[in-house]
C-alpha cells in the first residue's frame, strides 16, 4: 500500500525529516517548524529517558502511534547512546489504513535499521526481541488506556491538538491516564495550552516547562516533584486567566 492516499500527504519539515498532513484532522502529525524527528526526540524521548536514566526496564504508553516516530525515536535514542534498558512500548492508533501504509513512508535515515520492525508492526501489530517489545492496538485510545493501572513509567501524550481532537485532552481522559501511570511516572507533551495544563493540574499533576534552543516550548507533567525542571506556576496562570477552563467530556 502506498503511503500517499486520500487522507494523508507527505510534508517535508524544517529538520529535513518528513511528516504527514492529515486531511481528516486538518493538521500535520508533527510541527513542521521544529521538525518531525527533532520534535519526537526533544519534546518526548530525550527528557523522558534522561529522567529515568538509571532504570533497567521501562514501560511506555505512546499516545498515539500515528507515523510511529515516538516509538522509533525511542529505539533510536537507546541504540545511539547504548543504553542498557529493556523497553515495553504500548501504543493505540485509530487509523488502521495509516498503519498498513507505513512501510512505504519516507522515514529519516536514523530509522533505517528499523525497517523490519516497521513492517512487522504494520502487518502484525507487534514486535519483540530480547531488548524491547512493542504492542500496537488499532482502536479507541480512550478504551485502551482503561486496561491499565499503575503500569507506565512514561506517557508520550502526542495526539492531534486539543482543537482538532479534544477527546484525548479532557480532564476525564487525563484521569484515566493518571490511573495507568506509576506514582513516579513522567508525561511528555508538545502542548503548552492552558486548557491542557489545567486538565493535568486538576488531576494532581505538577506541571513543568520543557524548553530548549532547538524547539518551541513543551510540557512535562508528573505526580511527584521533579526539581530538575522549571515548575509552571499554575495558580498564577489561573489568576491571570480566571475564565480559563480545561476541556471536559
Amino acid at each position: 500500500m502506498e503511503f500517499n492516499n486520500s487522507l494523508h500527504t507527505l510534508t517535508l519539515s524544517d529538520d529535513g525529516s518528513y511528516t504527514a498532513y492529515s486531511k481528516e484532522y486538518d493538521e500535520h502529525y508533527h510541527s513542521t517548524k521544529d521538525g518531525a524527528l527533532k520534535e519526537s526526540l526533544l519534546k518526548h524521548v530525550e527528557p523522558a529517558l534522561e529522567h529515568f536514566k538509571d532504570r533497567d526496564e521501562l514501560y511506555i504508553l505512546d499516545i498515539c502511534y500515528g507515523l510511529g516516530f515516538n516509538t522509533l525515536a525511542t529505539l533510536y535514542y537507546v541504540q545511539k547512546y547504548k543504553l542498557k534498558v529493556k523497553l515495553h512500548i504500548f501504543s493505540p492508533e485509530l487509523d488502521a489504513e495509516l498503519v498498513a501504509s507505513l512501510p512505504s513512508f519516507t522515514y529519516p535515515q536514523e530509522f533505517e535499521s528499523f525497517k523490519d520492525i516497521i513492517e512487522k508492526i504494520s502487518s502484525e501489530g507487534s514486535y519483540s526481541n530480547e531488548n524491547f517489545s512493542i504492542e500496537l492496538f488499532v482502536g479507541d485510545a480512550r478504551e485502551y488506556i482503561k486496561r491499565f493501572e499503575k503500569k507506565f513509567d512514561i506517557v508520550y501524550q502526542d495526539a492531534f491538538s486539543p482543537s482538532a481532537n479534544p477527546t484525548l485532552w479532557t480532564t476525564e481522559y487525563f484521569s484515566d491516564i493518571k490511573r495507568s501511570m506509576r506514582d513516579d511516572a513522567l508525561l511528555t507533551t508538545y502542548s503548552i495550552a492552558l486548557a491542557t495544563r489545567l486538565a493535568l493540574h486538576e488531576n494532581g499533576f505538577f506541571i513543568y516547562l520543557n524548553t530548549g534552543e532547538e524547539f518551541r516550548d513543551a510540557t512535562l507533567a508528573s505526580l511527584l516533584e521533579c526539581r530538575e525542571y522549571k515548575l509552571v506556576d499554575i495558580a498564577h496562570k489561573i489568576r491571570c486567566n480566571p475564565k480559563a477552563e480545561p476541556l471536559r467530556d
